[in-house]
């Protein structure tokens, strides 16, 4: 962003527009106090709409502070320094770091604190190599060329890579223009069916890396959850591929669990949460309520999956609780401890 022209016009707009890209992610300290908080105020107030200008300004102030401390300063170039244009560019970096946390399944809460909803775009998996390869070339081939100049001897008063990184940001614009595309025809593929005579109350689609038409796809009907891959270019739902997740019946375990703090922030967080009641596990005469999200169920044999025998579902976590439903233990699964039993997997039906 900072070379498609934003550093031509003041100096420090690249150190200010990385930095503010990546301040939101400040929140990342909640996770020191426990894997819950780091759920409950991960993508929050500093990922918002309000957040931003916030996030902007103290990048700001953080570069004067370096700017105005340092012995050598932090730039070298002989532009001036246009403090007002200079937040300009923090608050648009600012802003990309929500629309690439948008575009991803996990959600942002775009709207707190006036609204604590999570928004999800879902077009785009976590690590895109596209569009990583697309802004490594920008970076990397103006360099090049600009080694090849200096051999022999031509010389730019201006920042090189402008025309790079403009077809680069094109580039991504038109991916995520495709992406949306593709998401919309799974969504409505997962729609056009009835999956075991039962017709779908939710639908959802998740994205796999570099190919735009397969979907991890899944589907709430009244008393089970399903997923099945997606092909978003035919599109087609491939139902023998389905697994089936039947919703548990209520019970006094379960409500106990929900009711927990680790139950009610993920049940906030969760698109589509699965709960599995093990009553008394191993060394524990209690309950073991174990909860995951099925966006991130992905199969095995997709390479973004979790292993048949492992319970220990990416995201997912779990409620320890005595035969009186008292909370003896909670958290994320990365917290969990590795004496608790690993369970089998849930029933399912292909």
């Amino acid at each position: 962003m900072s070379r498609s022209g934003f550093n031509r016009k003041t100096a420090l707009a690249t150190v200010t527009m990385v930095l503010a890209a990546e301040a939101a992610d400040v929140d990342v300290l909640w996770s020191f106090k426990g894997s819950i908080e780091g759920l409950q105020h991960h993508r929050g107030i500093t990922h918002s709409f309000v957040g931003v200008p916030f996030v902007a300004a103290g990048t700001l102030l953080f570069v004067w502070l370096l700017q105005r401390f340092r012995r050598k300063p932090l730039t070298g170039s002989k532009r001036t320094v246009r403090w007002g244009f200079l937040y300009f560019c923090a608050l648009l970096a600012a802003l990309s770091h929500l629309l690439l946390d948008y575009a991803t399944a996990y959600g942002i809460r775009l709207m707190e604190p006036f609204n604590y909803r999570w928004y999800s775009w879902d077009i785009m998996y976590i690590v895109e190599p596209l569009m990583l390869l697309a802004l490594i070339a920008a970076l990397a081939i103006p360099g090049l060329l600009g080694l090849v100049s200096s051999e022999v001897g031509a010389r730019s008063r201006l920042p090189r890579g402008r025309g790079a990184a403009i077809a680069a940001l094109v580039f991504i614009l038109l991916l995520y223009g495709y992406r949306d595309y593709q998401h919309r025809r799974a969504v409505a593929a997962l729609n056009s069916f009835e999956y075991h005579g039962a017709a779908p109350q939710r639908v959802g689609a998740y994205p796999y890396m570099i190919n735009p038409f397969r979907w991890h796809g899944v589907v709430e009907t009244k008393n089970f959850f399903e997923t099945v891959p997606v092909n978003s270019s035919a599109p087609d739902v491939a139902f023998n591929d389905g697994i089936q997740f039947y919703k548990p019946p209520q019970s006094p375990a379960l409500e106990a669990a929900d009711n927990s703090y680790f139950g009610h922030v993920y049940l906030d967080w969760a698109a589509f949460p699965y709960m599995r009641v093990t009553p008394n596990p191993e060394d524990h005469p209690g309950y073991l309520v174990e909860y995951q999200d099925l966006r991130y169920t992905y199969p095995p044999t997709s390479g973004l999956g979790i292993a048949r025998s492992s319970r220990r579902a990416p995201l997912g976590g779990f409620v320890l609780l005595d035969p009186e439903l008292h909370v003896v233990g909670e958290g994320m699964n990365s917290s969990r401890p590795a004496s608790m039993q690993t369970l089998d997997d849930p029933p399912e039906r292909r």
